[in-house]
């Protein structure tokens, strides 16, 4: 969205951006999600998957004409809600407003920061005078302000600590920056970078677990030993292709408690000492591809090696969710549905066959998410 409204702006057209700055109970999208609207008529990115796009299309437009930023709120109780298709039982809050030359200053240092993978974190004036005001954030610069040098220097402060744990939420402060006073809401939303997904194994089945990890918006890096096997063709949708044995590459890896490990090799003088390594990690998912057989066979010689059963259960193997998947790139959505369900703490399942919300509160999110 945000390379959609550089071009508008660059070719000298208006444009105005809804977000989403809070949800509560069921909603499509989470804070921060965006659409953009063009003086002509064009509209990029969504903030409700379609529930009330039409809608808010309508306000953005309005934000255009009149220059002035507004609140918005679409739920469920009330009778808008129906007329405009939002049905999924919950409400959003959003703020629209027009993009000016500070703000296209500001949209231009976070795409360049999002493509450098940096930590950054946006902050919007939701409300009041200096609504539709951006600042950008990061743990050594500023870009931007929000109207006042008070209210940069605290709303900055609280930015940087919250973009270190990945948080975004709405804030209130006083005019100048006060703690205790509710003058002024704002929005911040903290942009962290991709997480990594690690692929060992330059196998079809990487090839297709590779694009669907990019899709997911993982930095994929794809190992393997054997360099005939670990090339740049082969492996088109991957961010880094390595030749390396896979315990060697995992020994100097960046691994943090977002990073998925997904071991395919099925070749036990691959697979044990990289998970030797990567169960000793603080990895979200480690998945191991192999029959059952394969994989009592893995377990012992693990156990052999000094691993505890408290460790190996962290293992998902065989790896993915069981949806009959044959091919490469069903085995591929099989390991991303199983990835994404832990990460929501999720059942997996039909949806068909539970009862209760469909959308869960959302935990903080990686970089992109607008």
């Amino acid at each position: 969205m945000v390379d959609d409204v550089l071009a508008w702006r660059a070719e000298g057209k208006r444009a105005a951006i809804a977000m989403v700055i809070a949800v509560e109970r069921s909603a499509p999208r989470g804070p921060g999600a965006s659409l953009a609207v063009s003086e002509d008529g064009v509209v990029t990115g969504s903030v409700s998957g379609g529930c009330v796009e039409g809608a808010v299309y309508e306000e953005a437009q309005a934000v255009l004409t009149s220059g002035i930023a507004k609140r918005l709120t679409y739920g469920i109780s009330d009778d808008q809600a129906f007329e405009v298709g939002l049905t999924c039982g919950g409400t959003i809050h959003l703020v629209t407003f027009a993009v000016t030359d500070e703000v296209s200053e500001v949209l231009t240092a976070l795409r360049d920061a999002l493509a450098e993978e940096r930590l950054v974190g946006l902050a919007t004036v939701v409300d009041g005078g200096h609504a539709g005001r951006a600042m950008l954030v990061s743990p050594e610069k500023v870009v931007g302000s929000l109207g006042s040098e008070g209210l940069d220097y605290a709303v900055g402060n609280d930015t940087v600590g919250m973009i270190e744990l990945g948080e975004s939420s709405l804030r209130t402060y006083g005019s100048e920056g006060e703690r205790r006073p509710e003058d002024v809401m704002v929005f911040i939303e903290a942009f962290t970078p991709r997480p990594n997904m690690y692929v060992f194994g330059a196998i079809d089945f990487a090839t297709a677990l590779a694009k669907i990890g990019k899709f997911l918006n993982y930095r994929v890096t794809v190992c393997d030993a054997r360099a005939p096997f670990a090339t740049r063709a082969r492996f088109p949708d991957a961010d880094e292709v390595i030749v390396k044995w896979p315990h060697e590459f995992l020994k100097t890896a960046n691994v943090d408690k977002r990073t998925v490990i997904c071991i395919l090799t099925h070749d036990p003088k691959f697979d044990i000492p990289v998970l030797q390594l990567a169960l000793t990690s603080p990895a979200a998912y480690i998945g191991a591809m192999g029959s059952r057989r394969t994989h009592e066979s893995r377990m012992r010689d693990l156990l052999d090696a000094g691993v505890s059963e408290v460790e190996l259960r962290r293992i998902a193997s065989p790896i993915g969710l069981d949806i009959g998947a044959t091919t490469p790139e069903e085995v591929a959505v099989s390991i991303a549905a199983e990835i994404i369900a832990l990460r929501h703490e999720a059942p997996g399942g039909r949806l068909a066959d539970h009862e209760g919300r469909i959308h869960r509160q959302s935990a903080p999110v990686a970089a992109g998410n607008s």
